[in-house]
């Protein structure tokens, strides 16, 4: 059976491989990674903010006094809230690349462009295969459109695609208002990938105490169907590559992402419960499905339930809600 895959114009075994996550910052588990079968590895985020940092306390060194200096550094993050630093980050890519055989995807996370967009190249040159662009921002300035915001995602992938020549992935939040749209611009962008989707640290709240609570929520696979529905809308409008990122837990999961038209398949949330041997029971229970129902490739599934293929478009449409809706009939009390 051929399982394998093009992702980000990279050729992979098969489409499974686990996400960002702090496990590639312990090269240790990066072997487990490969070892477990990962098709790729994807590095957690270097941020915004720790370039800015560095940037700041570089310019403080050279020609800036010492109460601007202190005013800019107390909007960031103390410095050990990161596990890596810039330059660390990059040294860690190198060390990765070296240590294992797969692709490996580095990542850059923050919310509109700049000089920190410069570490692009040097990700590049560490040797990492590819880039994702995490563009995760909570928006609470009221006088900011939502033209704006999308405008300077735009204006962030031209900047990086600039720098690099390495393949580009945009991971998304859902909550734009034209999504499919947004995609479409990225794309033009340049962007080679969309991952769909980013997941929203949210916090929580004590009533007792009056504090804002922050708490890692990983996910479960109530969250796969959003995923599985943009995945079928954006499948076959372009040529970038979809990789499904959130609520992917088993090797129907799998299926299901690959059915609506994903070209990859991100796996977190299981490999830090259980470790990256997980994706092994995934990949495997991913394989059997293919295998008892009789398909000789994956691209015999891929994009099969996409809304330009499958049997029913208006399963991803209005009449699909209102007959949803339709359908429920109470218990009589």
């Amino acid at each position: 059976m051929n399982l394998t895959t093009n992702y980000l114009g990279l050729e992979l075994a098969h489409p499974l491989m686990v996400g960002a996550s702090p496990l590639s910052d312990d090269l240790a588990q990066v072997r487990r990674i490969e070892d477990a079968g990962s098709a790729a590895i994807v590095m957690h985020s270097l941020f915004e903010e720790q370039i800015e940092q560095e940037q700041v306390a570089s310019m403080h060194a050279f020609d800036s006094p010492m109460e601007s200096f202190a005013e800019a550094m107390s909007f960031l993050p103390e410095p050990e809230t990161f596990v890596l630093g810039p330059d660390e980050y990059v040294e860690q890519v190198q060390r990765v690349r070296q240590a294992v055989a797969i692709p490996v995807v580095a990542s850059l996370n923050g919310t509109r462009a700049g000089r920190w967009l410069d570490y692009a190249a040097e990700i590049e040159e560490a040797g990492a295969s590819a880039l994702e662009l995490n563009n995760y921002q909570v928006v609470t300035n009221s006088q900011r459109t939502a033209q704006d915001v999308e405008d300077e995602l735009i204006t962030m992938v031209g900047e990086i695609k600039q720098r690099v020549s390495i393949p580009v992935a945009v991971k998304l939040a859902p909550f734009y208002s034209s999504l499919a749209n947004l995609a479409d611009r990225l794309v033009a962008a340049g962007a080679d990938g969309l991952i769909l989707f980013n997941r929203f640290m949210q916090p929580d709240v004590d009533p007792l105490t009056l504090d804002v609570e922050r708490k890692l929520h990983l996910s479960n696979e109530e969250e796969l169907p959003l995923r599985l529905t943009w995945l079928a809308i954006l499948f076959g409008r372009s040529d970038a590559s979809l990789a499904a990122t959130g609520g992917v837990h088993s090797g129907e999961a799998a299926i299901k992402a690959v059915s609506c038209g994903a070209d990859a398949v991100q796996l977190v949330s299981r490999a830090l419960r259980q470790g990256p041997e997980a994706l092994t029971a995934i990949l495997q229970e991913f394989k059997d499905w293919l295998e008892e129902n009789d398909y000789d490739s994956l691209e015999d599934l891929r994009g099969a339930l996409s809304l330009e293929r499958c049997p029913d478009p208006n399963a991803y449409r209005r009449v699909n809600y209102i007959k949803v809706l339709q359908s429920w009939r109470g218990t009589a009390a």
